[in-house]
């Protein structure tokens, strides 16, 4: 790969342009979707609608979350990494779920609201404040997060929605697909002149596992060959699509979930276990729970995949489907999480509807996340690798290509802003704005090419890794570092931090003087000591989950 610092696709459109001819957007995100879950990664899932997004546009192959939810969305949105804007934390300064942005660090639509764009979100929020005031012009908050067939604690435009009498037909990825339908609808009758940016976050595939029951008839037995072989499938499908250059990783039967809960392994029953042991070795009630899991996890993704075809038939018949830049990614690697709460579960329910809470645990999402390691919230790979399918017709020539170049969710704020022909204000309300650490990613849109930058960082619950080059030093919480060579061993099979010890060494530098970086510019307005900042609540029961 060729290495460039600046490129202007020939028909993307210079600062100054008329909003008008500004291209419109839209960012789709899931929630706790695997890397290989996506046809065009390798998976079985059905997802015929953002595979024909992928097959006419680019899939970047490296491209990086937070490994957590909410400190996603944040840096999503902002391009800043979540612990510089108190929304994942620091030692000693603390920050996270409950943590509220500087005054300077703006979301997205405040910079795009001042060049003509209308704003629009539907679905998940999980960022501090109300949506409204983020810039957003209508916002279908989707507040319950825990039972997918009702409306009830959800909010319209910061306002209580009041669910309907009847809620047989209620589905919340259907849902939030109608409130984006609606507002697109609602832009093509009024404001048909202006560009629009779309924030449309799915709660899905995210637990409970909840899905219409005619959906998870569809993958009823499709997972009971168990996730030994179907990883090996899955990644007998990467290697044929050039995605990755390394080899298969080893499941690890010592791993469990990220937070232990043996209440709930009681109340699941004899079919739930939390170690991702070899599937011969599950009796047949467990082999068959744990596939059913799988069949409605596959469930809410093929729906939201179709729910994803109805916003783009809803694009094509305004007429803006070639000019809209399409984003697909994922907020984090699939869950090993297994817990219940919210309604709780009747083990006599059929699974997958309301009265039940099942999670998909590490087995499956060893699967989900094929080729790699861990899961959600660590930052190995499997925890923060991404799928990222970028779709825009009348601005990227190339259809079907891969992108290998190592990029984060932090790139997507100065690589919109570059497309739009909008530069960023140097201060907000007379503050100054720090610098950024998101790279455009415009030039990747043209040709394979690695963007300039000297590092790509995490911290998250004590798990924390660096990336430099190919070279990546990574650690569980209160576990030694340890060094890979990504090149050829993105599934971290072998650590070389005693071979290379030097190098360990260099990187676990650079890891500390960006943490003490990043306190720096957070101690400026961290609360003092003992005392919490005020943040308008987001009615998510997952603040500290």
């Amino acid at each position: 790969m060729k290495h460039v610092s600046f490129f202007l696709i020939a028909c993307c459109l210079a600062a100054g342009a008329d909003a008008a001819a500004r291209p419109n957007i839209m960012f789709i995100l899931a929630d706790d979707l695997g890397y290989s879950d996506l046809g065009c990664y390798g998976g079985e899932i059905a997802t015929p609608n953002v595979d024909r997004l992928a097959a006419g546009g680019l899939r970047f192959t490296q491209f990086y979350n937070t490994a957590r939810c909410w400190p996603t969305r944040g840096a999503l949105l902002t391009g800043y990494y979540a612990q510089q804007i108190h929304r994942d934390a620091l030692p000693g300064l603390g920050g996270g779920g409950g943590g509220a942005r500087q005054k300077w660090a703006r979301l997205l639509p405040d910079f795009l609201r001042p060049q003509g764009y209308r704003n629009y979100h539907s679905g998940k929020w999980h960022i501090d404040g109300k949506v409204l005031d983020g810039g957003f012009d209508h916002s279908l908050d989707m507040r319950n997060q825990g039972n997918y067939f009702t409306a009830k604690g959800n909010w319209l435009d910061d306002a209580p929605v009041t669910p309907a009498a009847d809620e047989s037909g209620y589905y919340a990825t259907t849902a939030t697909a109608d409130h984006a339908i609606a507002c697109l609808r609602q832009h093509a009758a009024k404001y048909a002149d202006q560009p629009f940016f779309h924030y449309v976050a799915f709660i899905a595939p995210h637990f409970p596992l909840h899905a219409p029951a005619g959906d998870i008839a569809r993958y009823r037995d499709k997972y009971l060959d168990g996730w030994d072989l179907m990883r090996q499938r899955r990644f007998a499908r990467q290697k044929e699509m050039n995605l990755l250059n390394t080899t298969l990783s080893e499941l690890e039967p010592e791993v469990g979930p990220p937070y232990d809960f043996p209440d709930a392994l009681e109340k699941l029953g004899p079919g739930e276990i939390n170690r991702p042991l070899p599937w011969k070795e599950l009796t047949d009630p467990q082999r068959r729970f744990q596939a059913t899991k799988m069949a409605i996890h596959a469930a809410m993704v093929d729906r939201m995949d179709r729910e994803i075809g109805r916003l783009i038939d809803e694009l094509k018949a305004m007429g803006v489907y070639d000019n809209t830049l399409i984003f697909f990614a994922s907020d984090n690697g699939a869950s090993a999480e297994i817990m219940v709460r919210h309604g709780g579960h009747d083990p006599q329910a059929a699974p997958g509807s309301a009265a039940t809470y099942l999670c998909l645990g590490p087995g499956f999402s060893s699967l989900s996340n094929t080729p790699f390691r861990r899961h959600k919230t660590w930052v190995h790979e499997g925890g923060i690798s991404t799928p990222l399918v970028v779709h825009w017709p009348a601005g990227i020539r190339a259809r079907g290509e891969l992108r290998h170049t190592p990029a984060h969710v932090i790139d997507i704020v100065p690589t919109i802003l570059e497309i739009a022909g909008i530069e960023k204000p140097a201060e907000w309300d007379g503050e100054a704005i720090p610098a950024a650490p998101g790279r455009s990613l415009v030039a990747a849109f043209h040709e394979d090419v690695t963007i300039d930058r000297d590092l790509l960082w995490w911290l998250h619950e004590g798990n924390r890794a660096i990336r430099a080059g190919d070279w990546k030093l990574v650690a569980a919480k209160d576990d030694p570092w340890e060094l890979y060579d990504l090149r050829s061993d993105r599934a971290e099979s072998h650590d070389l931090a005693r071979e290379r010890p030097e190098k360990a060494q260099e990187l676990e530098g650079l890891w500390k003087g960006q943490l003490d970086a990043m306190i720096r510019l957070a101690a400026q307005t961290a609360p003092p000591p003992g005392q919490k900042k005020k943040t308008a609540k987001s009615g998510s029961r997952e603040e500290s989950r």
